[in-house]
């Protein structure tokens, strides 16, 4: 404990944004999930994992983690988080028609949150290695299998969602690395071929069915469409001011299912109407943007592209969730960055921020050519 009350002494001011911003998104989750006099709410639960999350980003901004850059190291979690992917379909029980976590008594693990802060790394440091030679298609073609491995493992679970978060990690730092435009038509196309290999011979017949739900939801509002059509209905009811904290009839009487995680943004969006919700993305651009200011002051091209990963991360988050939740893509149960229920996905980003305030505060104690040298195995 007192190691904690040490690395907090440590934080700078700048530090402290990082913390403060994902720490009110959290607390605003918690008062939407939350019942308010009903039985079962899962905000007391979030409030320990918030906690755990943030001594969790305490610890890792507290301790010198530029050995991450390491190649070693990164091969060998990236390894590790695919041998866990496999041993889930291997061993995991079902939640929800999807192997998807590993059960520890009370408590839950989703390895594929550990495997996009993994993939980051490993693409950061495969791009900051070759950023001179990144118009060469190889390198995207070499990029690309290595983020195929884990999203592979993970739609096979099948959780869609997941892996269409790591395509969309390797896609954002293939395009902050500097790839052509040939190239990327290229990759475009190959894109195509992939989701049409997907739709006839990869897709649960429950994924078909959510995305032509998607295309169609008034055509199965009692089926396949209802969770969709009733997202809609709840951000649509919040107006502009809302219907007040605690009072989302959509959500606190059930008609929109999985509010606490996946329909998170339309329950907040009914309580706290246009207004709020403004203020929410406003929060969420202000940590993206505190990360890109982040990555342009970072000493090493690992840094800053793991910086910028990271923003990406959050960033897709952010989109596939809304987007889902206007009813402008296909429900695919994805969460929302620092909002949702959950807690494996929150001691992730919490350390993803972590690490960010680590490499940016101990990079500048040392030159950048120096550094490189240094970490260049």
């Amino acid at each position: 404990m007192s190691f904690l009350f040490e690395g907090v002494a440590r934080l700078r001011a700048s530090d402290w944004l990082l913390l403060l911003i994902p720490v009110l998104i959290s607390l605003a989750g918690v008062l939407t999930m939350h019942t308010f006099g009903g039985d079962g709410s899962l905000a007391p639960r979030q409030l320990v994992w918030i906690l755990i999350a943030i001594g969790l980003f305490i610890l890792f901004a507290s301790l010198d983690l530029r050995f991450l850059r390491r190649t070693p190291v990164i091969v060998a979690a990236y390894i590790a988080v695919l041998t866990l992917l496999a041993l889930l379909l291997i061993v995991a029980e079902p939640i929800q028609g999807a192997k998807s976590w590993f059960s520890l008594g009370a408590f839950s693990f989703q390895p594929a949150d550990a495997a996009k802060l993994v993939l980051i790394a490993l693409l950061a440091k495969y791009f900051s290695r070759r950023h001179i030679e990144i118009r060469n298609i190889r390198h995207i073609l070499v990029s690309g299998a290595y983020a195929a491995a884990p999203a592979l493992l993970v739609l096979a679970e099948p959780d869609l969602g997941t892996a269409v978060i790591l395509g969309a990690i390797w896609l954002g730092m293939i395009l902050m690395s500097g790839v052509s435009k040939r190239h990327l038509a290229a990759v475009a196309l190959l894109g195509i071929v992939g989701v049409a290999l997907l739709w006839f011979g990869g897709f649960e017949e429950y994924q078909r069915t959510r995305i032509t739900a998607f295309l169609n939801p008034a055509a199965d509002i009692q089926g396949a469409g209802y969770n969709a059509y009733q997202a809609v209905v709840a951000i649509g009811s919040g107006e502009i001011l809302g219907k007040g904290i605690g009072y989302g009839t959509q959500s606190k009487l059930r008609f929109l299912p999985e509010y606490e995680t996946d329909f998170i943004f339309a329950a907040f969006a009914e309580e706290w109407g246009f207004v709020g919700v403004v203020l929410l993305l406003s929060l969420y651009g202000i940590l993206v943007f505190r990360l890109a200011h982040i990555a342009r002051r970072s000493p090493a091209n690992f840094d800053a592209l793991f910086t910028l990963g990271v923003a990406i991360l959050f960033l897709s988050h952010i989109f596939i969730h809304g987007g889902i939740n206007l009813g402008l893509l296909p429900v695919t149960g994805t969460t929302i960055p620092f909002m949702s229920y959950g807690g494996s996905h929150l001691a992730m980003e919490y350390t993803a921020l972590g690490i960010v305030v680590s490499l940016a505060r101990y990079g500048r104690s040392v030159s950048r050519e120096l550094e490189e040298r240094e970490y260049e195995g």
